[in-house]
């Protein structure tokens, strides 16, 4: 599993606005010149927050960005999930919920299906408020 710059700047992005947690919208340009991200590209990641309800967005004078919910809210998995469309270890049919025609045989399908519920429980058990707050990752 390789995370993309997407996933990787969508999650930097998600904890530039838990730090800045607050009423005040940040206009996408701070946000961009303070994570160092092409305003482009993050228009594209905003687009894909704001989509799934993860930010609020506001537009004109005042307008910009915020967390549509309290950092504890959000786990790394929810984030991950939205921009990578899927955490699975391996391109295995059976993680698609289509029928594989080894799947009965395959001797590791077990393994790849326990990583694949290791990876999404270890990312689920992040929190933003966990990463701001430097806690010990279990």
């Amino acid at each position: 599993m390789i995370v993309s710059t997407r996933g990787r700047y969508a999650l930097r992005v998600m904890l530039y606005l838990a730090r800045s947690c607050g009423d005040n919208y940040i206009p996408l340009k701070d946000i961009a010149a303070a994570e160092d991200i092409s305003l482009k590209y993050l228009e594209g990641i905003m687009s894909s927050l704001s989509k799934a309800k993860l930010v609020d967005g506001a537009h004109g004078k005042g307008g910009g960005y915020k967390l549509a919910k309290s950092p504890d809210k959000y786990t790394v998995g929810d984030n991950l999930r939205l921009t990578e469309r899927s955490l699975t270890p391996v391109d295995c049919p059976e993680f698609e919920n289509e029928p594989c025609k080894h799947a009965e045989v395959c001797l590791t399908l077990p393994m790849w299906l326990k990583l694949d519920r290791m990876i999404n429980e270890f990312f689920d058990g992040i929190t933003l408020s966990d990463l701001i707050e430097k806690r010990e990752i279990q």
